[in-house]
């Protein structure tokens, strides 16, 4: 005698579905109901520089494909990690993101103690855009006009030429120390919050040059106020395209660009980082946000957050071995 069961194998299958159905089903409305309000994104230094420039422009775009406010917020300090703190100990619902930079993939190595993980504790949504570093001088104050003028005036100075960073352990301070050791000068580091009050002091001729990003310069570049003597990164920029770069100038093994992206808080719902990625992408490739990108010298990306998680390790590595070479430590 065959034995009875309470269920046949067909109801077994219906009652499956039905189970799995019903556990899916507030997960997916919650999803569906994301965003429900408005949308942080936090920019680790002052208003007025490119992190919060490039923030402004997705934030503007992101709100009406959301259809919800998407708020740009102000953290300044520490060289970029006070922002990435906050939002790396945020409640990780899609709500609070960071508009990070490679400064971050830095300040792993400059700080000795940092109360988060960059690549632990947050996770990448995409990488906004990619904006060329350049050497400028005040024009009034440096009649530098070629990077070898600047070096020899370096030199001859009794006093050392000053020059600003976004902060200890910024790309703009490695690129500082690298320059000095390839031109054997010695420069005195002024760090700053952000590309804001940089840009005022160098202009009041409170600092002789930076290596600031185009974004922040550009305007005083085309004015006179400030001279490119010449670019960071391997190409000319597109903006820029009569400044050389610093391998043309003669100083080898410059590469250094600053790229933006935005982050998110590494326990926010994979399917709340793949939106974000997918409506950020979109924004980001389309032609009106491409021309804004031209109009401050930013070169717009758009990858997934696959590529930028690779992005982020490749670098964190290539960073720390020139961190140690320029023996820069931040306490």
């Amino acid at each position: 005698m065959k034995p009875s069961f309470p269920f046949t194998r067909r109801r077994v299958i219906q009652l499956a579905a039905a189970t799995t159905g019903a556990s899916l089903a507030p997960f997916a409305l919650g999803q569906d109901a994301w965003p429900s309000k408005p949308i942080s994104i936090v920019v680790p230094f002052p208003s007025g520089g490119t992190t919060d420039v490039l923030a402004r422009a997705l934030a503007d775009a992101l709100s009406r494909s959301l259809g919800q406010a998407v708020i740009v917020e102000s953290k300044p300090g520490a060289g970029a990690t006070l922002g990435a703190d906050y939002v790396a100990k945020a409640k990780p619902d899609g709500y609070t993101l960071l508009m990070g930079a490679v400064h971050h993939t830095i300040a792993t190595s400059v700080y000795k103690t940092l109360s988060y993980d960059f690549q632990k504790d947050l996770t990448p949504v995409t990488t906004v855009a990619m904006v060329p570093n350049v050497l400028v001088v005040n024009a009034a104050l440096t009649p530098s006009k070629s990077v070898a003028e600047l070096v020899s005036l370096a030199k001859g100075s009794k006093t050392e030429l000053a020059y600003g960073s976004n902060g200890n352990g910024t790309a703009q301070h490695l690129i500082g120390t690298q320059f000095q050791a390839s031109t054997g000068t010695r420069l005195l580091h002024v760090p700053y919050k952000g590309s804001g009050p940089l840009t005022t002091d160098l202009l009041g001729g409170q600092v002789a040059l930076s290596f600031d990003t185009i974004t922040p310069v550009l305007q005083h570049i085309k004015s006179g106020k400030l001279r490119a003597l010449a670019v960071t990164t391997a190409r000319r920029s597109s903006v820029l395209p009569d400044v050389p770069t610093l391998e043309e100038a003669g100083l080898k093994g410059f590469d250094i660009g600053t790229w933006f992206g935005v982050l998110a808080p590494a326990a926010t719902p994979r399917e709340v980082v793949a939106r974000l990625n997918a409506e950020m992408v979109k924004i980001i490739k389309s032609p009106d946000f491409a021309q804004r990108m031209q109009a401050i010298g930013a070169d717009p990306i758009g990858d997934s957050s696959r590529e930028m998680a690779e992005r982020i390790s490749a670098e964190t590595v290539k960073f720390a071995r020139l961190v140690k070479d320029g023996n820069i430590t931040v306490n």
